[in-house]
């Protein structure tokens, strides 16, 4: 990752840490706690948690290590401190938090598990990133992932880039469809040296009030970026316009935010010799 991107992204999780755990967000929470299953934890074990954001995976884990630690770490202050305030809140004493960017991790062998919730696509090179995940994972442990399927928030994410584009806001790169379906998921831990992978696919939507609820949701997370790209009049008529052209979306139920997730794990060598030719499903 560049350092121009770095800071962009940084400055981002900055800005929004103070919404990331808006109720309208909380398939975050819901993901994090189905993905601490997937560790098979006795609760004695160290886990790392790579690009922690605001706690969710690590306080879905830190109480199942009754006898264990957690060590989350992420490049954005801001987050951090949302984690260490609910961290406090629930008394928890088992996990220890960490400023630094997750391609400067360099610890060997270090975790007998690992996670990386909904972060694993900010970086550039992915298997790198994800090498080097395992690379702090003791032989035989556990390594998982989420990521969004292809269909994550339609159609009310297309909508909203539609109506972007007509205000003259080019689309940012995609990296996360390179992990969007089963197949790129299992051949990414494939090629990490990642063994018995595993991938899970979920589906964490649920029904907003309404197109105020959708704002809450572009407001409180990444797409916040995109909005505030534009001059605050822009900023005002976009929202006008884009809320008016989901309302017909409106059901008995609500509007529905689809949020497909992929759910990926697999462990990491118990010998050297150990080895698996990649390959796409």
């Amino acid at each position: 990752m560049n350092d121009t991107r770095t800071r962009l992204i940084q400055s981002t999780f900055n800005a929004v840490a103070d919404g990331y755990d808006h109720p309208v967000l909380r398939f975050f929470a819901t993901g994090a706690a189905h993905l601490a299953t997937k560790l098979e934890l006795r609760g004695d074990e160290a886990v790392l948690d790579v690009a922690c954001g605001t706690g969710h995976a690590s306080l879905a884990i830190a109480p199942l290590l009754p006898h264990g630690r957690v060590t989350g770490i992420d490049f954005s202050p801001a987050m951090l401190a949302r984690v260490r305030e609910k961290a406090a809140a629930h008394a928890l004493r088992n996990l220890e938090l960490i400023e630094r960017d997750m391609q400067a991790i360099d610890w060997r062998a270090e975790f007998d598990a690992a996670v990386c919730a909904f972060g694993i696509f900010f970086v550039e090179d992915m298997e790198a990133q994800l090498t080097r995940i395992a690379t702090a994972v003791r032989p035989g442990g556990r390594v998982a992932i989420t990521s969004f399927a292809r269909d994550y928030m339609m159609p009310l994410r297309a909508l909203m880039m539609s109506r972007l584009a007509g205000f003259g806001v080019e689309p940012p790169p995609q990296p996360w469809l390179r992990v969007a379906s089963p197949g790129d998921c299992r051949e990414l831990f494939q090629k990490a040296g990642l063994l018995d992978v595993a991938v899970e696919e979920g589906e964490l939507g649920y029904f907003l009030d309404g197109p105020e609820a959708w704002w809450d949701v572009v407001w409180n997370a990444g797409f916040r970026r995109l909005v505030s790209s534009l001059s605050p009049a822009e900023q005002v008529r976009f929202k006008e316009e884009h809320l008016a052209e989901i309302e017909p979306l409106r059901t008995m139920d609500g509007i529905r935010l689809n949020v497909p997730v992929l759910f990926t794990s697999g462990s990491t060598p118990r010998h050297a010799s150990q080895h698996q030719t990649p390959t796409r499903a």
